[in-house]
């Protein structure tokens, strides 16, 4: 089923939603998705409840007999949790709930959650499938003919369709997936890894990373990375944080990753918390390492750090920094590593 991303997203909650239902939902969701659960489900007498992505097999002390579908998003958005997706799918199973799981970070290049046991794999076709950001879509793929027809219908009736345009787009991305997902992964370890030794950054959030949380579930359950992740800068006023980003000229400022530009962007882990609040001090940042060769991006992160620095203590300015180079060989990444 193809139709635009936040559509797919939507169909399949509403596919599963009904007077006194109970949906559970991965409290470290997409906004949007929290969005719809907030603004259109909750007031048409849904029951929603958001859990601890890190809960696993405990899923089933929440699940209820008017439980209709277990949400899952692994990498989490923003801070990019890894959820256990296998014990969570065999429990729901268990019980006879069916399960749902964004899985647009890892793309089907890095991830195949039907083979893992949940029943809908979402993907914001918007974002790696494409590939360029020149077109809106999304797809929902599912091991059972029942859930398609279900899925199907919804769709139907809310209007979601997708035009032969785009269509086009979508399958000219798809052509070039495998090449560009290998060099999102490598650039986005490189930078992760350089972000990490940093005396600015206090902590780099990347599911490679083995102290990160679900790295485990991560090595076991995908077979790579993208280049989304996340970084925590130690407290700076919004000022000097300001003077870091502005100056940017390879990263841009946006919201919608996935295409062949880098991006960087403040977010807000706190604001959409209830059962796994986020308390880390600092700022948070969301990386995208895009298609550009890794050392400008280095070095146009370096300025960027120099830019903050003297922007918080103001000094000469000299005639510039030394071209940076990377202190990590492209041959030392391996996923996982």
């Amino acid at each position: 089923m193809v139709q635009p991303g936040t559509a797919a997203i939507a169909t399949t909650l509403m596919a599963f939603a009904s007077s006194a239902s109970h949906l559970l939902v991965a409290d470290t969701a997409y906004r949007t998705t929290r969005n719809f659960c907030e603004e259109i489900l909750r007031p048409l007498g849904i029951d929603i409840t958001y859990y601890d992505p890190m809960i696993g097999a405990k899923i089933a002390d929440l699940i209820t007999p008017s439980t209709s579908l277990v949400y899952l998003e692994s990498p989490g958005s923003m801070t990019f949790e890894v959820q256990d997706i296998p014990a969570i799918a065999e429990v729901a199973r268990g019980r006879g709930v069916p399960t749902a799981i964004d899985a647009s970070w890892a793309s089907p290049m890095f991830l195949r959650p039907l083979a893992l046991g949940i029943d809908i794999s979402i993907q914001s076709g918007t974002k790696y499938l494409c590939g360029h950001s020149d077109v809106i879509f999304g797809t929902a793929a599912v091991r059972d003919e029942t859930i398609f027809r279900r899925l199907k219908g919804v769709a139907g009736r809310l209007g979601h369709r997708l035009g032969g345009e785009d269509c086009y787009l979508a399958l000219r991305g798809l052509r070039t997936l495998p090449v560009r997902m290998q060099r999102h992964q490598e650039t986005g370890l490189l930078l992760a890894k350089w972000l990490a030794a940093r005396p600015e950054v206090k902590q780099v959030l990347h599911p490679a990373f083995p102290n990160h949380p679900g790295h485990t579930s991560w090595r076991r359950d995908f077979t790579g990375a993208s280049g989304l992740f996340g970084v925590l800068l130690h407290h700076a006023p919004r000022s000097d944080i300001a003077a870091f980003l502005e100056g940017m000229k390879l990263f841009k400022m946006g919201s919608s990753w996935g295409g062949y530009e880098s991006l960087i962007v403040p977010v807000d882990a706190a604001s959409i918390r209830t059962d796994n609040p986020w308390r880390n001090e600092g700022v948070l940042l969301r990386l995208h390492a895009g298609l550009e060769t890794v050392d400008d991006l280095i070095a146009d992160l370096d300025e960027g750090f120099r830019r903050l620095r003297l922007h918080a203590t103001p000094e000469p300015v000299s005639a510039g920094p030394a071209p940076v180079r990377t202190s990590v060989r492209r041959t030392d990444i391996v996923a996982g590593s």
